[in-house]
């Protein structure tokens, strides 16, 4: 009859799989853990915000010494265009001259000199015509080895212009690649800097915000103010912003949850770039709607809810300002 091992001590082969599956799990999860990649810490963030910065800076060095070579490219380039077109002129010039000389020494042609001097009664007069013969074929020479030197000038000239086309051209391309990399790269480092804040209040385990009382002698609540300052730093607001308003109207601005971008004055209707700049100021708003606690924005007749999510549109109120034409509106929960 077996003998029961001691209470808590298991037999040896038992022993051995219990320490076998453990070692297991701690390295399964040890795998686990190398894979989670942990959060980054607030001095993490600023040291890559400022490498990025670093990196932004070259970039912007680089596009205004591509700048600097578009100017000179197209300084060049303007050059041999004006001097392919002197070129041309000259060429066009010589080339009818040549052309009516050959005409004219073929249909005006003379018989051969020296049988005429043979059977002249007058030597001497032939001899001033031969004289001035002559005096004809040397310039005919001379025009031709002019014509030569203007159709290789002229060759030259546009070979030079197409080459300095070419090279505007290539720092044009050039340019334009360092810009677009110099802008996301801005772009990464706002983002880094949004990141760095974190929405104040408390968050229910549904993802929405516990709503907070206005506060302050802005009378609006913590995370508008945080979402105010955020657009302000990232795009600048030229024409202000309104937020609290003691009417009430239904609406957020009562309770310290909206504020107005504005992007005109007096009602009229924004240009095209500060239109632009509130599509940029709405797209930021809905990618940070939950980080922020964002509710919904409102900017051109159209409104955007962090619960349904897309744009739809609004009825016609009757203005630029009442439609949302020229402020976007953004509240928080």
């Amino acid at each position: 009859m077996a003998v029961a091992p001691p209470t808590g001590r298991l037999p040896s082969p038992a022993r051995t799989f219990v320490a076998a599956l453990t070692t297991g799990l701690m390295l399964a999860g040890g795998e686990t853990m190398a894979r989670a990649e942990p959060k980054p810490t607030v001095n993490q963030l600023k040291k890559e915000l400022t490498d990025l910065q670093k990196e932004s800076d070259k970039l912007i060095a680089d596009y205004y010494n591509s700048r600097i070579s578009q100017q000179k490219a197209e300084k060049a380039e303007k050059s041999a265009r004006e001097k392919l077109a002197v070129a041309q002129e000259v060429y066009d010039r010589e080339s009818v001259a040549l052309r009516t000389m050959a005409v004219a020494q073929y249909t005006s042609g003379q018989p051969d000199q020296i049988a005429l001097l043979a059977g002249a009664p007058d030597p001497s007069a032939l001899l001033g015509g031969m004289a001035l013969t002559q005096h004809l074929i040397t310039l005919q020479d001379a025009r031709l080895r002019g014509y030569a030197q203007v159709r290789d000038d002229h060759q030259r000239a546009k070979d030079e212009s197409a080459a300095r086309a070419g090279e505007l051209a290539r720092t044009v391309d050039e340019l334009e690649e360092r810009k677009d990399k110099a802008e996301k790269t801005i772009e990464r480092i706002k983002d880094k800097i949004d990141q760095l804040y974190t929405a104040p209040g408390v968050r229910r385990p549904d993802g929405t915000w516990v709503p907070q009382l206005p506060e302050g002698a802005d009378n609006i609540t913590p995370r508008m103010r945080l979402v105010k300052m955020l657009i302000e730093q990232r795009f600048e607001v030229p024409y202000g912003v309104g937020c609290y308003r003691a009417i009430q109207d239904g609406g957020e601005h009562p309770l310290g949850r909206a504020c107005d971008f504005m992007l005109s004055r007096g009602g009229a209707m924004p240009s095209g770039e500060e239109l632009k700049r509130g599509d940029e100021i709405a797209e930021w708003a809905i990618k940070n709607a939950k980080r922020l606690g964002i509710m919904y924005i409102i900017y051109r007749q159209r409104i955007w809810h962090v619960r349904t999510g897309g744009w739809r549109m609004m009825s016609d109120r009757g203005g630029t300002t009442a439609n949302h034409y020229d402020h976007p509106h953004i509240s928080v929960q």
